[in-house]
Protein backbone atom coordinates (compact mmCIF):
# COMPACT_ATOMS: atom_id res chain seq x y z
CA UNK A 1 0.00 0.00 0.00
CA UNK A 2 1.20 3.49 -0.83
CA UNK A 3 1.85 5.61 2.30
CA UNK A 4 -0.67 8.34 1.42
CA UNK A 5 -3.41 6.01 0.19
CA UNK A 6 -6.71 7.32 1.55
CA UNK A 7 -5.42 10.89 2.03
CA UNK A 8 -7.57 13.48 0.24
CA UNK A 9 -5.93 16.72 -0.86
CA UNK A 10 -7.77 19.86 -2.00
CA UNK A 11 -5.41 21.79 -4.27
CA UNK A 12 -6.06 25.49 -4.91
CA UNK A 13 -2.57 26.21 -6.27
CA UNK A 14 -1.42 27.16 -9.76
CA UNK A 15 1.72 27.28 -11.87
CA UNK A 16 4.71 25.63 -10.14
CA UNK A 17 5.28 25.48 -6.34
CA UNK A 18 1.91 24.12 -5.21
CA UNK A 19 1.38 21.83 -8.20
CA UNK A 20 4.83 20.28 -7.73
CA UNK A 21 4.06 19.71 -4.06
CA UNK A 22 0.70 18.07 -4.77
CA UNK A 23 2.25 16.04 -7.61
CA UNK A 24 4.57 14.43 -5.07
CA UNK A 25 1.63 13.82 -2.72
CA UNK A 26 -0.26 12.18 -5.60
CA UNK A 27 2.80 10.09 -6.46
CA UNK A 28 2.75 8.77 -2.91
CA UNK A 29 -0.89 7.70 -3.24
CA UNK A 30 -2.95 10.74 -2.20
CA UNK A 31 -6.12 11.68 -4.06
CA UNK A 32 -5.51 15.23 -5.29
CA UNK A 33 -8.49 17.33 -6.35
CA UNK A 34 -7.28 20.36 -8.29
CA UNK A 35 -9.60 23.37 -8.31
CA UNK A 36 -9.35 25.60 -11.37
CA UNK A 37 -11.07 28.72 -12.63
CA UNK A 38 -13.19 28.47 -15.77
CA UNK A 39 -10.20 29.38 -17.95
CA UNK A 40 -8.06 26.80 -16.17
CA UNK A 41 -4.66 26.97 -14.51
CA UNK A 42 -2.54 29.56 -16.35
CA UNK A 43 0.00 26.86 -17.10
CA UNK A 44 -2.47 25.03 -19.36
CA UNK A 45 -1.91 27.80 -21.92
CA UNK A 46 1.90 27.55 -22.00
CA UNK A 47 3.76 26.12 -24.99
CA UNK A 48 4.78 23.64 -26.28
CA UNK A 49 1.53 21.71 -26.20
CA UNK A 50 0.71 18.15 -25.27
CA UNK A 51 -2.73 17.79 -26.82
CA UNK A 52 -4.80 20.84 -25.88
CA UNK A 53 -2.80 21.67 -22.76
CA UNK A 54 0.84 22.53 -22.24
CA UNK A 55 3.58 20.02 -21.61
CA UNK A 56 4.31 21.88 -18.37
CA UNK A 57 0.78 21.37 -17.10
CA UNK A 58 0.80 17.66 -17.94
CA UNK A 59 4.16 17.13 -16.24
CA UNK A 60 3.05 18.78 -13.00
CA UNK A 61 -0.57 17.67 -12.78
CA UNK A 62 -0.61 14.05 -13.90
CA UNK A 63 -2.64 11.75 -11.72
CA UNK A 64 -4.78 14.57 -10.29
CA UNK A 65 -8.47 15.36 -10.73
CA UNK A 66 -9.63 18.66 -12.20
CA UNK A 67 -12.65 20.55 -10.88
CA UNK A 68 -13.76 23.88 -12.33
CA UNK A 69 -15.05 26.09 -9.51
CA UNK A 70 -16.21 29.69 -9.24
CA UNK A 71 -14.76 30.65 -5.87
CA UNK A 72 -16.89 33.81 -5.79
CA UNK A 73 -20.10 31.78 -5.86
CA UNK A 74 -21.67 31.15 -2.41
CA UNK A 75 -23.15 27.90 -3.69
CA UNK A 76 -19.75 26.67 -4.84
CA UNK A 77 -18.21 27.62 -1.49
CA UNK A 78 -20.86 25.54 0.28
CA UNK A 79 -20.06 22.60 -1.99
CA UNK A 80 -16.34 22.99 -1.25
CA UNK A 81 -17.09 23.14 2.48
CA UNK A 82 -18.76 19.76 2.16
CA UNK A 83 -15.54 18.40 0.61
CA UNK A 84 -13.47 20.02 3.37
CA UNK A 85 -15.27 17.91 5.96
CA UNK A 86 -13.73 14.76 4.53
CA UNK A 87 -10.42 16.24 3.36
CA UNK A 88 -7.06 15.72 5.02
CA UNK A 89 -4.95 18.42 3.36
CA UNK A 90 -5.58 21.75 1.65
CA UNK A 91 -2.89 23.53 -0.38
CA UNK A 92 -3.34 27.12 -1.49
CA UNK A 93 -1.07 29.67 -3.13
CA UNK A 94 -2.99 32.96 -3.03
CA UNK A 95 -1.70 36.15 -1.44
CA UNK A 96 -2.32 36.30 2.30
CA UNK A 97 -5.95 37.13 3.07
CA UNK A 98 -7.47 36.05 -0.24
CA UNK A 99 -8.72 32.68 1.00
CA UNK A 100 -10.12 34.39 4.11
CA UNK A 101 -12.14 36.79 1.94
CA UNK A 102 -13.47 33.84 -0.07
CA UNK A 103 -14.60 32.13 3.12
CA UNK A 104 -11.97 29.41 2.66
CA UNK A 105 -9.35 30.60 5.14
CA UNK A 106 -7.90 28.36 7.83
CA UNK A 107 -9.92 29.85 10.67
CA UNK A 108 -13.18 29.16 8.84
CA UNK A 109 -12.33 25.71 7.53
CA UNK A 110 -10.72 24.47 10.74
CA UNK A 111 -14.07 24.89 12.48
CA UNK A 112 -15.58 22.62 9.84
CA UNK A 113 -12.71 20.13 10.00
CA UNK A 114 -10.35 20.54 12.99
CA UNK A 115 -8.15 17.74 11.59
CA UNK A 116 -7.39 19.66 8.37
CA UNK A 117 -3.72 20.22 7.45
CA UNK A 118 -3.86 23.62 5.73
CA UNK A 119 -0.74 24.65 3.77
CA UNK A 120 -0.28 28.19 2.41
CA UNK A 121 2.59 28.74 -0.04
CA UNK A 122 3.60 32.35 -0.71
CA UNK A 123 6.68 34.30 -1.70
CA UNK A 124 7.22 36.11 1.60
CA UNK A 125 4.98 34.28 4.08
CA UNK A 126 1.69 35.19 5.75
CA UNK A 127 3.16 38.04 7.82
CA UNK A 128 5.81 40.75 7.52
CA UNK A 129 6.27 43.94 5.45
CA UNK A 130 6.62 42.06 2.15
CA UNK A 131 3.65 39.72 2.60
CA UNK A 132 1.46 41.45 -0.02
CA UNK A 133 4.19 42.23 -2.56
CA UNK A 134 4.05 40.53 -5.97
CA UNK A 135 7.31 38.85 -6.97
CA UNK A 136 8.84 35.88 -8.75
CA UNK A 137 11.70 33.46 -8.20
CA UNK A 138 14.32 35.92 -9.45
CA UNK A 139 13.14 38.50 -6.90
CA UNK A 140 13.28 36.05 -4.00
CA UNK A 141 16.82 35.05 -4.94
CA UNK A 142 17.80 38.71 -5.27
CA UNK A 143 16.45 39.71 -1.86
CA UNK A 144 17.95 36.79 0.07
CA UNK A 145 21.51 37.28 -1.20
CA UNK A 146 21.48 34.15 -3.35
CA UNK A 147 21.55 35.87 -6.73
CA UNK A 148 24.50 38.01 -5.71
CA UNK A 149 26.60 34.89 -5.20
CA UNK A 150 26.21 33.93 -8.88
CA UNK A 151 28.29 36.92 -9.98
CA UNK A 152 31.30 36.59 -12.28
CA UNK A 153 34.67 38.29 -11.80
CA UNK A 154 33.09 41.63 -12.66
CA UNK A 155 30.45 41.11 -9.99
CA UNK A 156 27.54 40.92 -12.43
CA UNK A 157 25.10 38.18 -11.34
CA UNK A 158 24.07 35.46 -13.77
CA UNK A 159 20.46 34.52 -14.40
CA UNK A 160 19.88 31.27 -12.47
CA UNK A 161 19.01 28.30 -14.71
CA UNK A 162 16.47 26.88 -12.25
CA UNK A 163 13.53 28.12 -10.19
CA UNK A 164 15.19 27.50 -6.87
CA UNK A 165 12.72 29.44 -4.72
CA UNK A 166 9.66 27.83 -6.30
CA UNK A 167 11.00 24.30 -5.91
CA UNK A 168 13.62 24.12 -3.16
CA UNK A 169 11.99 26.99 -1.25
CA UNK A 170 8.34 26.23 -1.93
CA UNK A 171 7.31 22.81 -3.22
CA UNK A 172 9.69 20.64 -1.20
CA UNK A 173 9.28 22.42 2.16
CA UNK A 174 5.52 22.37 1.62
CA UNK A 175 5.45 18.63 1.10
CA UNK A 176 7.78 18.01 4.02
CA UNK A 177 5.68 20.12 6.38
CA UNK A 178 2.43 18.57 5.19
CA UNK A 179 3.83 15.15 6.07
CA UNK A 180 4.95 16.50 9.45
CA UNK A 181 1.45 17.92 9.93
CA UNK A 182 -0.10 14.54 9.18
CA UNK A 183 2.27 12.89 11.61
CA UNK A 184 1.39 15.45 14.30
CA UNK A 185 -2.29 14.75 13.65
CA UNK A 186 -1.63 11.06 14.22
CA UNK A 187 -0.34 12.00 17.66
CA UNK A 188 -2.84 14.60 18.87
CA UNK A 189 -5.75 14.45 16.41
CA UNK A 190 -5.54 18.12 15.44
CA UNK A 191 -4.78 19.86 12.19
CA UNK A 192 -2.66 22.99 11.71
CA UNK A 193 -1.93 25.93 9.41
CA UNK A 194 1.45 25.69 7.67
CA UNK A 195 3.02 28.96 6.49
CA UNK A 196 5.53 28.23 3.70
CA UNK A 197 7.59 31.24 2.61
CA UNK A 198 9.64 30.59 -0.51
CA UNK A 199 12.08 33.38 0.32
CA UNK A 200 12.53 32.22 3.94
CA UNK A 201 13.45 28.76 2.73
CA UNK A 202 16.30 29.98 0.54
CA UNK A 203 18.45 30.86 3.55
CA UNK A 204 19.13 27.25 4.63
CA UNK A 205 20.53 26.61 1.16
CA UNK A 206 23.27 29.17 1.91
CA UNK A 207 24.17 27.72 5.32
CA UNK A 208 27.91 28.00 4.72
CA UNK A 209 27.74 31.69 3.86
CA UNK A 210 25.64 32.45 6.91
CA UNK A 211 28.01 30.51 9.14
CA UNK A 212 31.05 32.32 7.77
CA UNK A 213 29.37 35.68 8.17
CA UNK A 214 27.95 35.15 11.64
CA UNK A 215 31.08 33.69 13.21
CA UNK A 216 33.95 35.44 11.43
CA UNK A 217 32.28 38.37 9.61
CA UNK A 218 33.43 36.72 6.37
CA UNK A 219 30.30 37.35 4.34
CA UNK A 220 30.54 35.60 0.97
CA UNK A 221 31.15 37.52 -2.22
CA UNK A 222 30.79 36.50 -5.86
CA UNK A 223 33.83 34.74 -7.36
CA UNK A 224 35.67 34.76 -4.05
CA UNK A 225 34.62 31.77 -1.94
CA UNK A 226 34.99 28.01 -2.24
CA UNK A 227 31.74 27.36 -4.10
CA UNK A 228 31.38 30.75 -5.80
CA UNK A 229 34.51 30.65 -7.96
CA UNK A 230 37.25 31.73 -5.61
CA UNK A 231 38.97 28.36 -5.38
CA UNK A 232 40.80 26.39 -8.09
CA UNK A 233 39.35 23.27 -6.43
CA UNK A 234 35.77 24.15 -7.40
CA UNK A 235 35.96 25.52 -10.89
CA UNK A 236 34.95 25.19 -14.53
CA UNK A 237 37.81 24.87 -17.03
CA UNK A 238 37.66 25.01 -20.83
CA UNK A 239 39.20 22.29 -23.01
CA UNK A 240 40.87 22.57 -26.42
CA UNK A 241 37.65 21.54 -28.22
CA UNK A 242 35.68 24.31 -26.51
CA UNK A 243 33.97 22.06 -24.03
CA UNK A 244 34.04 22.48 -20.28
CA UNK A 245 35.04 20.35 -17.31
CA UNK A 246 33.38 20.75 -13.92
CA UNK A 247 36.23 20.17 -11.49
CA UNK A 248 35.51 19.80 -7.76
CA UNK A 249 38.51 18.12 -6.10
CA UNK A 250 37.87 19.86 -2.78
CA UNK A 251 39.23 17.25 -0.37
CA UNK A 252 42.99 16.87 -0.18
CA UNK A 253 43.04 13.30 -1.53
CA UNK A 254 41.05 14.34 -4.61
CA UNK A 255 43.19 17.46 -5.06
CA UNK A 256 46.34 15.33 -5.06
CA UNK A 257 44.82 12.96 -7.64
CA UNK A 258 43.65 15.87 -9.77
CA UNK A 259 47.05 17.54 -9.90
CA UNK A 260 48.82 14.23 -10.56
CA UNK A 261 46.71 13.66 -13.68
CA UNK A 262 47.51 17.18 -14.83
CA UNK A 263 51.19 16.66 -14.12
CA UNK A 264 51.16 19.73 -11.91
CA UNK A 265 51.86 18.45 -8.40
CA UNK A 266 54.00 21.52 -7.77
CA UNK A 267 50.76 23.50 -7.45
CA UNK A 268 49.53 21.49 -4.46
CA UNK A 269 50.71 23.92 -1.80
CA UNK A 270 50.82 27.10 -3.88
CA UNK A 271 49.05 29.81 -1.79
CA UNK A 272 48.22 32.08 -4.74
CA UNK A 273 44.76 30.89 -5.84
CA UNK A 274 44.69 33.08 -8.93
CA UNK A 275 48.03 31.66 -10.09
CA UNK A 276 46.82 28.09 -9.49
CA UNK A 277 43.57 28.68 -11.41
CA UNK A 278 45.42 30.23 -14.32
CA UNK A 279 47.97 27.41 -14.43
CA UNK A 280 45.30 24.70 -14.37
CA UNK A 281 43.25 26.49 -17.01
CA UNK A 282 46.31 26.64 -19.28
CA UNK A 283 47.01 22.91 -18.89
CA UNK A 284 43.43 21.78 -19.45
CA UNK A 285 43.14 24.01 -22.51
CA UNK A 286 45.82 21.95 -24.26
CA UNK A 287 43.68 18.81 -24.66
CA UNK A 288 40.14 17.77 -25.55
CA UNK A 289 37.41 16.92 -23.07
CA UNK A 290 37.53 13.26 -24.15
CA UNK A 291 41.27 13.11 -23.54
CA UNK A 292 40.91 14.44 -20.02
CA UNK A 293 37.96 12.23 -19.14
CA UNK A 294 39.94 9.15 -20.19
CA UNK A 295 42.71 10.29 -17.89
CA UNK A 296 40.42 11.09 -14.97
CA UNK A 297 38.57 7.78 -15.38
CA UNK A 298 41.66 6.12 -13.88
CA UNK A 299 41.35 7.84 -10.52
CA UNK A 300 38.89 9.59 -8.19
CA UNK A 301 39.19 13.33 -8.77
CA UNK A 302 35.59 14.61 -8.95
CA UNK A 303 35.73 15.74 -12.58
CA UNK A 304 32.79 15.70 -15.02
CA UNK A 305 32.13 16.97 -18.52
CA UNK A 306 29.42 19.60 -18.65
CA UNK A 307 26.64 18.32 -20.92
CA UNK A 308 23.33 19.67 -22.14
CA UNK A 309 19.97 18.50 -20.83
CA UNK A 310 19.34 16.50 -24.02
CA UNK A 311 22.54 14.53 -23.41
CA UNK A 312 21.85 14.17 -19.70
CA UNK A 313 18.54 12.34 -20.17
CA UNK A 314 20.31 9.86 -22.46
CA UNK A 315 23.03 9.13 -19.92
CA UNK A 316 23.30 5.34 -19.36
CA UNK A 317 23.44 5.85 -15.59
CA UNK A 318 20.10 7.64 -15.36
CA UNK A 319 18.54 5.19 -17.79
CA UNK A 320 19.78 2.29 -15.67
CA UNK A 321 18.14 3.94 -12.66
CA UNK A 322 14.81 3.89 -14.51
CA UNK A 323 14.43 7.62 -14.07
CA UNK A 324 12.40 8.17 -17.23
CA UNK A 325 10.47 4.90 -17.53
CA UNK A 326 7.02 6.28 -16.69
CA UNK A 327 4.84 8.23 -19.10
CA UNK A 328 1.77 10.46 -19.29
CA UNK A 329 -1.19 9.92 -21.55
CA UNK A 330 -4.10 12.21 -22.31
CA UNK A 331 -7.39 11.92 -24.18
CA UNK A 332 -6.91 14.97 -26.35
CA UNK A 333 -5.74 13.29 -29.52
CA UNK A 334 -2.01 13.34 -28.81
CA UNK A 335 -0.70 10.01 -30.05
CA UNK A 336 2.74 9.89 -28.48
CA UNK A 337 2.89 9.54 -24.67
CA UNK A 338 4.88 12.14 -22.75
CA UNK A 339 7.75 11.00 -20.55
CA UNK A 340 6.73 11.64 -16.97
CA UNK A 341 8.73 14.04 -14.85
CA UNK A 342 10.69 12.11 -12.22
CA UNK A 343 10.06 13.33 -8.67
CA UNK A 344 11.87 12.88 -5.38
CA UNK A 345 9.32 10.33 -4.18
CA UNK A 346 11.18 7.04 -3.75
CA UNK A 347 10.22 4.15 -6.01
CA UNK A 348 9.27 2.13 -2.96
CA UNK A 349 6.27 4.47 -2.50
CA UNK A 350 5.13 4.66 -6.14
CA UNK A 351 2.23 2.81 -7.72
CA UNK A 352 3.10 0.00 -10.12
CA UNK A 353 1.40 1.67 -13.07
CA UNK A 354 3.78 3.05 -15.69
CA UNK A 355 1.29 5.30 -17.50
CA UNK A 356 -0.60 8.11 -15.76
CA UNK A 357 -3.11 10.48 -17.33
CA UNK A 358 -3.24 14.27 -17.17
CA UNK A 359 -6.74 15.65 -16.44
CA UNK A 360 -8.65 17.73 -18.93
CA UNK A 361 -10.08 21.00 -17.62
CA UNK A 362 -13.07 20.28 -15.39
CA UNK A 363 -12.95 16.55 -16.09
CA UNK A 364 -14.07 15.72 -12.53
CA UNK A 365 -16.31 18.69 -11.73
CA UNK A 366 -19.54 16.69 -11.74
CA UNK A 367 -17.98 14.06 -9.50
CA UNK A 368 -17.12 16.47 -6.70
CA UNK A 369 -19.42 19.50 -7.03
CA UNK A 370 -22.81 17.82 -6.92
Amino acid sequence: MQPLKGIKVLDFSTLLPGPMCTLMLAEAGAEVIKFERSAGDEMRAYTPKFGEDSVNFALLNRGKKSVVADLKSPQTIRQIEALVREADVLVEQFRPGVMDRLGLGYSALSTINPRLIYCSITGYGQTGPYAQIAAHDLNYQAQTGMLNLSGDDSGKPSLPPMLTADLAGGAYPAMMNILLGLRKRDQDGSGCHIDVSMSDNLFPLMYWGLGNGWTADLWPKPSSDLVTGGSPRYQVYQTSDNRYLACAPIEEKFWENFLSILGATELQNEPNSALVKASIAKIIATQTASYWMEKFAQIDACVSVIVGLEQAVQDPHFKARGLFERSISNNQGHDKPLTALPTSVSKVFLADTKIVSSPTLGQHTAEFLK
